[in-house]
């Protein structure tokens, strides 16, 4: 019987012929073991674990910046129009301890710019505008109770109350939106302390580029 010739095996000149099952031989040469390390991400699955850890870390990152938005937006409103169109939400009332509603640095400008900023800036980071709308919305309700209850303490105006500053305008708006993204009570304390942190060091920064009045 006459034997079959097996036909001559085509060139591999870039090692890919290494990337068949692991219980083949892979040829030993620098060239094809440089491909299998190269190539090797494309075989092999990411864990779901960094996944959903990545995509934590994102919708955080995002909700910190929709938050920086709806709260910076008066500030610099107020830096770039001066006066114009600063006509105070609470109309001048005077309530019976002789003190404002809210004060006067609390104006309609301010709550509409931030809303529709912060709605704007939430269709840029892919979220639902809704979502920047209600969170706008919230934390100025929040920056309001805050005015709200320093006028009735008979404090100045624009004096400052460490947490009382910072967590109503925080807290609102992760609460309006938890169930749309899922937040748990620690994902919400991890992301007002992590407002915190970042209002204090960006108010200093914007009182010495002289955005800010105060450095707080």
């Amino acid at each position: 019987m006459r034997r079959q010739l097996r036909p001559a095996p085509e060139p591999d000149p870039f090692g890919l012929g290494s990337l068949a099952p692991l219980a083949r031989p892979c040829p030993n040469t620098p060239r094809a073991l440089l491909n299998q390390l190269c190539l090797l991400p494309l075989i092999v699955e990411t864990p779901s674990d960094v996944v959903t850890g990545m995509a934590d870390w994102m919708l955080s990152l995002q909700l910190l910046v929709l938050l920086g938005v709806a709260n910076g937006t008066p500030i610099f409103a107020k830096k770039l129009l001066q006066n114009r169109f600063s006509t105070p939400l609470d109309g001048g009332l005077t309530l019976s301890d002789g003190q404002p509603l809210f004060g006067a640095s609390k104006t309609i400008r301010g709550v509409i710019l931030s809303v529709v900023c912060t709605a704007g800036v939430a269709v840029l980071l892919h979220i639902d505008w809704i979502a920047g709308t209600a969170m706008a919305g919230m934390s100025m309700l929040g920056d309001l109770f805050s005015s709200f209850v320093k006028r009735r303490l008979h404090l100045p105006l624009h004096a400052q109350v460490f947490g009382l500053d910072q967590i109503p305008e925080a807290l609102l708006p992760l609460l309006a939106v938890k169930e749309q993204f899922n937040l748990t009570s620690i994902d919400i304390a991890v992301l007002v302390i992590a407002f915190i942190v970042l209002e204090i060091v960006l108010s200093r920064i914007l009182f010495r580029l002289k955005i800010r009045d105060r450095p707080y």
